[in-house]
């Protein structure tokens, strides 16, 4: 997945959301162990049928440390991603950045705009480089969930700043310039053009920038290319490519998704995915993925993130001009439309992403339920899907049953344990009804 703390930086004056392919499961290894073998089962047992429902196991120690050393970092990303801005803002470093790049662009728009944005890039990146290294490498190698060499991890970052520099310098120029020309509207036309940016950016990101950072090619296992591909076409995807990804250079996490439209459609499984569990397993999880893109969920978020785009953006000009009025002496501007002013915007969304957050996390986690749902009516097997997610919970070190708390406000997933539990209650064909979504599916 692209860093979108990058791009998210990038785009901070369009819109404080950003993404690219759904996950399939929470990123939270071990190796997984396949699905069990049901043939030295007696014929007819609840074992051999797969009709017996999985276990959730207790997290292991290991897991709990990981998860409560998690939620320390997220509130320091969440405290730092406030204090930073703040930092720029009443400093004055981010109007000497932009007296800095005017004198060197000779006060032209778009030379002083794309100065002091890679100015502003490198400073930021440089300040939050110490925490990435611990929590993208460091952390990851000490609790054996990444195998990823650090001159691969440095080589990403650099690749993930060129990205977010190269896209905030194509875009930024927009915003900025209809706060100059329309400085009481800005907002809503901005929020206009989100809804094309975020289309364009969805279809050229799996394209164009995800193979900047792992290698795609065809999938090794043409038998269990030939079945993804014939599960495809029941639930009405036809006509997709099915990917391998070597991310097993930078993790022993798992994953796969769907993307893409027309010819680009495509169905990319992580080499780990297609290592760590059995074939069964692989396509559990397709069924999953699948669910996403038919029930169009990816397309749904576009339009969520493209409506509260534009209630961030009407919030951020309601509230800029009651504080450049109070603080624009300190902060050194006075105008939104100054691009010292960029700090301030990525305040005021980071502001109201977080007070939105929990909404839209449970907004995530209803799709990933139905995504469950989907992916189950589609292949009829239960216990490949439970098993699947058991493996995921030993091989990430994840807490099957977190606190409520870190479901409002972490998680984008429903927590394993309430997944397995659904996947081993849900069988409406057992009992000869049609599940919710099989009038999809083709014969």
């Amino acid at each position: 997945m692209l860093d979108v703390k990058r791009v998210v930086f990038g785009l901070a004056a369009i819109a404080g959301f950003g993404g690219s392919a759904r996950a399939a499961f929470p990123d939270d290894g071990q190796v997984v162990s396949p699905l069990p073998d049901f043939a030295g089962q007696a014929p007819g047992s609840p074992e051999a049928t797969g009709d017996a429902p999985v276990r959730v196991p207790a997290p292991s120690e290991k897991a709990l440390r990981y998860h409560r050393s998690g939620n320390a970092i997220w509130a320091g990303e969440e405290i730092l991603s406030i204090a930073l801005p703040l930092l720029l803002l009443f400093t004055g470093l981010s109007a000497w950045f932009r007296s800095l790049a005017s004198q060197l662009a000779r006060g032209r728009f778009y030379p002083t705009l794309a100065i002091y944005f890679v100015l502003l890039s490198l400073l930021l990146f440089v300040v939050e480089l110490p925490l990435s290294y611990y929590i993208g490498f460091a952390r990851e190698h000490a609790y054996g969930l990444s195998n990823q060499r650090f001159s691969k991890w440095v080589n990403d970052q650099v690749k993930g700043l060129g990205v977010g520099v190269l896209v905030g310098l194509l875009v930024l120029w927009v915003p900025y310039l209809l706060l100059a020309r329309s400085p009481h509207r800005w907002w809503l036309w901005t929020s206009a053009l989100a809804l094309p940016f975020y289309t364009l950016t969805l279809l050229i990101a799996p394209l164009w920038i995800a193979p900047l950072f792992n290698k795609f090619g065809p999938v090794t296992d043409k038998v269990l290319e030939s079945e993804v591909l014939a599960e495809a076409k029941r639930a009405g995807v036809e006509g997709a490519r099915v990917f391998e990804v070597n991310k097993s250079v930078d993790t022993t996490k798992v994953n796969a998704y769907v993307t893409g439209v027309g010819s680009s459609k495509r169905i990319v499984l992580w080499d780990t995915l297609i290592a760590r569990l059995s074939p069964a397993q692989v396509k559990s999880v397709v069924g999953h993925e699948l669910g996403h893109y038919v029930l169009g969920h990816v397309w749904t978020s576009v339009i969520l993130s493209t409506v509260l785009t534009f209630i961030g953006l009407f919030g951020a000009h309601r509230l800029s001009g009651f504080l450049l009025g109070h603080f624009g002496d300190r902060m050194g501007f006075h105008q939104l439309s100054d691009v010292a002013s960029m700090p301030l915007l990525m305040l005021l969304l980071t502001l109201f992403s977080l007070a939105i957050n929990p909404a839209v996390l449970a907004f995530s986690r209803y799709h990933e339920h139905e995504a469950d749902r989907f992916g189950l009516e589609l292949t009829h097997d239960n216990r490949a899907a439970a098993t699947a997610f058991v493996a995921l919970q030993e091989q990430n070190l994840a807490v099957p049953r977190p606190s409520l708390l870190y479901k409002i406000f972490r998680a984008s997933h429903p927590p394993i344990g309430e997944r397995v539990d659904f996947i081993n209650n849900y069988r409406p064909w057992a009992r000869g009804e049609s599940g919710r979504y099989e009038d999809r599916f083709g014969r």
